[in-house]
């Protein structure tokens, strides 16, 4: 098998002409600024060549579907697993852009041209099901928090979920006003999920003390401190929740 670092762009070339000559293709190298064309009847398919699947080449196949759109880009057999989810989200983007997709692998001696992708008009219907539930998903989120405490990018730094604002809030109504059954939390405004996030208390800042009731434990009272913005609007919030039901 050969070694990437020795393979040159034109080691693809026979592989892929092999296969297309097989087809009934007439097929040709460096064509106008093309790497390889290939012609049946009035059919005109155009293969850019690269060793690496990246954004320039992507770029240079798009711009080729200006002048027909049967366009592939053919690489060496990548390394990475196949059913990778990395692999698969390329492929996504392969078909996004209505472009083919051509592996040339090297065993032994031999070399093998495969086309995975074909060029094919993207159909954005194609999992709309799904991709619903994400969007509801994400509108969720966001409609469970009260500002945005995260910097878009982040990779090591705590992501502020609605989750736990909701634990944050919970938390600083039980250091403030001590023991309280999830039914009293509920009617301060801590939502539905109350009883679920006390039960679980994935983050071990609850304690109960008795059959329905909780306080925040001492664990809870050290970590909330990190919160003192949320916990400072959570505690203004109901404040004037409480003025507005005296009135």
């Amino acid at each position: 098998m050969k070694d990437n670092k020795k393979l040159q762009e034109v080691d693809l070339y026979k592989p892929i002409q092999r296969y297309f000559s097989l087809e009934g293709y007439e097929v040709y190298g460096e064509v106008r600024d093309c790497d390889m064309v290939a012609v049946k009847e009035d059919e005109l398919v155009i293969i850019e060549l690269k060793l690496t699947l990246s954004v320039e080449l992507l770029i240079q196949a798009v711009k080729r579907q200006r002048l027909t759109n049967q366009v592939y880009i053919a690489i060496p057999k990548p390394k990475i697993r196949m059913r990778s989810k990395q692999w698969a989200d390329k492929c996504h983007l392969i078909k996004r852009l209505e472009l083919g997709l051509i592996v040339v692998s090297f065993p032994g001696n031999r070399s093998n041209a495969d086309i995975l992708i074909h060029p094919a008009p993207f159909n954005g219907k194609t999992g709309a099901g799904r991709n619903k539930i994400r969007r509801e998903a994400i509108l969720k989120e966001i409609s469970g928090r009260s500002a945005d405490f995260n910097v878009g990018g982040s990779t090591r730094t705590k992501i502020m979920t609605a989750y736990k604002e909701n634990c944050i809030q919970i938390a600083s109504f039980l250091n403030i006003m001590g023991p309280l059954s999830p039914k009293a939390l509920i009617q301060m405004g801590t939502g539905d999920k109350t009883p679920s996030i006390l039960t679980k208390n994935y983050y071990g800042w609850f304690e109960r003390i008795k059959r329905g009731t909780y306080i925040i434990s001492e664990k809870g009272k050290l970590e909330v401190q990190e919160y003192q913005e949320l916990i400072n609007y959570y505690l203004q919030k109901l404040e004037l929740s409480n003025a507005k039901d005296s009135n």
